[in-house]
């Protein structure tokens, strides 16, 4: 895509700007400019999205720039893009984009109370190598043509100066409109009635793009469902929301904000980050959109769209976040939700968390800058109109109408607070396998929601998406939820609860009040900083993190011993039995029986001891190309039940665990595909090659917390099955004796804890 860019001068400093649409910006500024020495620099009509993204990022502190005349602003231009411009150099591509003659220089002043003049520099009049103050010369005021005049006409015959600045002003006017893209190009939008539905449509277009992060393709998508009117002709609307502040206009790939100080050429090149994903793209290619040589794109996110450097990326600006209520006791908590004691405490300091306020906030009546993500105070309405004929050309509108559009037009209307650029305050709950999280979290949900805000549930599978959705909506019968994940036919819906697997977060730009990422230990989040970085985006900044995990990762373990991370602690199943600890089984390597084709004795004979008590058996492997020869090996040593096996690459892998779940099969072989999700009321655990590398501390508590998990059933057996006894053992044990402890400690325990 390829974008405009101009300098303006307003409240005494220098900034850079893009646009969708320059006629918006011409109508914007000589409005709501109250600078005296207000001026608008076009530095360039048509270049590459990234390039004008690069020019607005940067700190413009050049007192000289007042003075500037085109040719030294094509020089700046020409300095602050030297990378890119010699990149496209060796390909001939893109050279000359910052040209001259599609240069212009506009003055915008408050020389009487109702006109606000406006005077534009054209290269083609200024005397060849002037340099310095290009003041001189007679002004001329066309007001039919939003007050706009040429002036520099030193090259020009003196005949019928009026009428030739007028000329040249709707010249100029025309060649915006042609330059317009999918906006209102064959609308005038000085008319009243055109710019009445551009606000309307600027206002819409923000309403539906709340909370979302979207590339240019997928807000056609968008738009056609919730919005069809907008549908393929959104830029000028878009433009107007940008300069409004509702809207955050950027490039799917971008380089990093450059640091302020010194000569913006001379910063050293910031690496390109895909800003939908937050990784490093280095993959380039020649684009036909740009017209770049080596358009950088994204490689991480691909499935999910194609974001490139060039392609428009539209945030919606945030809303402030709502607080949750404290709720009520514990006990309200155990009636309303069904909840144990156990649970109810942890629920009940999470909800303390929630009504607290955001940790350094500091609310005030500001809007979030479009072009930087920070902070701008934008300037109220004067009152007085800026298009000098406005009602000439529209006699259909009052001028009291008129003025209140652009009160509008310059958000007078839009006095909300947004909260100032931090991240989210953490939460931590820690509860064991089995301990019921998803009930826990109900209170909380309700907490947001009926405060007005929205929720979302992260989760890492689409499975447990879709086995999530009828219990919320059971919970919730009267919330709009939402279920994303890929292939949803729900993409472009919007509601006040979310569910979605966590690769859909990365359509979303500080949408929720609260987000509880479900699993954060699990794949694909863990170690994922992609995931951590959609996951924080999609979370307003003075919103709330809580982490739901039986294993958390050792960083947040660390930060919640320390007292770093508030937290809470569910140490005991709801059935208030202690969990199984694991037995160690000392026995040589899975490979080392395949090779022997034998069953050592003592795996056989607790094997076959779980299978007299009615078990059923979860056997896991650390490798996938054991399953098939070790379901054959047992088959021969345990006749007279069914032994399956399977992994994540078996296609029946659905219809197994079914079969498992109605003990049609006694007996299932698998790998860590299997260690959370599936419960089975009476199972016991064998962990087979404990020692392998493959198994960390949190997926050998994870597996081992498949057995126990039934009332009925409470003290299921686990083995942990090695050649040798690893930290990750000896990890995995000693956390699950420290939960029984504070769960004894805590007066969670039942007094018949039915330990065999």
């Amino acid at each position: 895509m390829r974008i405009a860019v101009y300098a303006i001068r307003n409240a005494g400093r220098w900034e850079i700007r893009i646009s969708l649409d320059i006629r918006v910006d011409l109508l914007w500024w000589a409005k709501v400019s109250k600078d005296p020495l207000c001026r608008m620099v076009l530095i360039a009509k048509d270049i590459p999205l990234g390039w004008a993204l690069k020019m607005e990022q940067l700190n413009v502190k050049v007192k000289e720039m007042d003075t500037w005349n085109v040719h030294q602003w094509k020089q700046y231009a020409i300095g602050v893009l030297q990378v890119e411009l010699a990149e496209e150099e060796k390909f001939k591509s893109n050279g000359n984009c910052i040209s001259e003659k599609s240069m212009w220089i506009m003055h915008v002043r408050n020389e009487t109370n109702v006109i606000r003049r406006v005077h534009v520099h054209s290269h083609i009049n200024m005397v060849q190598g002037q340099q310095g103050n290009t003041e001189s010369g007679n002004s001329i005021v066309a007001g039919e043509l939003i007050g706009i005049s040429m002036k520099g006409r030193e090259n020009i015959q003196p005949v019928n100066e009026q009428r030739l600045s007028k000329e040249r002003v709707q010249a100029l006017w025309d060649s915006s409109v042609n330059d317009a893209g999918r906006g209102r190009k064959a609308d005038d939008l000085r008319h009243g009635g055109v710019m009445q539905g551009m606000i309307s449509e600027a206002k819409e277009l923000a309403r539906v793009l709340q909370g979302r992060s979207l590339l240019a393709a997928e807000v056609d998508g968008l738009l056609a469902e919730a919005a069809p009117s907008l549908a393929g002709a959104w830029f000028t609307a878009a433009q107007l929301a940008y300069l409004q502040g509702q809207l955050i206009l950027g490039a799917g790939v971008a380089p990093a904000a450059s640091p302020s100080g010194g000569a913006p050429w001379q910063r050293r090149r910031k690496i390109r980050r895909c800003r939908r994903c937050g990784s490093v793209a280095l993959a380039r290619t020649a684009c036909a959109t740009c017209g770049s040589a080596a358009c950088a794109y994204c490689e991480a996110c691909l499935a999910m769209g194609r974001s490139r450097a060039c392609t428009l990326l539209l945030r919606g600006a945030a809303q402030p976040a709502v607080r949750g209520t404290a709720g009520g006791s514990p006990t309200e908590a155990m009636g309303r939700w069904g909840l144990s004691v156990a649970q109810s405490a942890a629920a009940g300091a999470a909800l303390q968390f929630l009504a607290k306020p955001p940790a350094g906030s500091d609310f005030g009546a500001v809007l979030a800058s479009p072009s930087r993500g920070g902070i701008n105070h934008q300037p109220e309405s004067s009152g007085t109109l800026s298009i000098a004929d406005a009602s000439r050309n529209s006699p259909s509108l009052s001028s009291s109408l008129l003025s209140d559009l652009w009160d509008f037009l310059s958000c007078k209307w839009l006095k909300q607070s947004v909260p100032s650029v931090s991240t989210p305050d953490r939460f931590l709950l820690w509860a064991v396998t089995g301990a019921g999280k998803t009930e826990m979290i109900f209170p909380l949900l309700a907490s947001i929601l009926e405060a007005g805000g929205r929720v979302l549930v992260a989760t890492p599978r689409r499975d447990v998406v879709l086995e999530l959705a009828p219990r919320l909506a059971r919970a919730f019968p009267d919330e709009r939820i939402v279920t994303l994940y890929g292939g949803s036919e729900e993409r472009w819906r919007s509601g006040t609860m979310t569910l979605a697997t966590t690769h859909q977060l990365m359509r979303f730009y500080q949408n929720f009040d609260l987000v509880i990422i479900d699993e954060i230990d699990a794949f694909p989040f863990h170690n994922d900083p992609m995931l951590a970085y959609a996951a924080q985006n999609a979370c307003k900044p003075d919103g709330k993190f809580v982490y739901l995990s039986a294993t958390p990762p050792h960083q947040l373990q660390r930060e919640a011993s320390r007292g770093i991370l508030p937290h809470a602690r569910v140490p005991v199943r709801f059935h208030g039995h202690p969990l199984p600890v694991p037995s160690r089984l000392d026995m040589k390597s899975v490979a080392h029986c395949l090779q022997q084709r034998r069953i050592p004795l003592k795996l056989l004979h607790n094997l076959e001891r779980s299978i007299k008590r009615g078990a059923q058996l979860f056997v896991f492997v650390s490798r996938i190309r054991h399953i098939e020869p070790f379901v054959m090996l047992l088959r021969r040593h345990i006749p007279g039940i069914r032994i399956e096996g399977t992994s994540s690459v078996d296609p029946k892998r659905s219809e197994k665990v079914v079969a498992f779940r109605d003990t049609q099969i006694r007996l299932l072989i698998t790998t860590t595909i299997l260690e959370r999700g599936v419960t089975v009321p009476r199972s016991d655990v064998f962990i087979l090659d404990a020692d392998s590398g493959l198994f960390d501390e949190a997926s050998l508590i994870q597996m081992a917390g498949r057995a126990g998990r039934s009332k009925d059933d409470p003290a299921g057996s686990v083995f942990l099955a090695s050649a040798h006894w690893t930290s990750s053992q000896k990890g995995a044990i000693s956390q699950i004796r420290k939960m029984n402890r504070i769960a004894q400690k805590g007066g969670y325990l039942t007094r018949d804890p039915m330990n065999r």
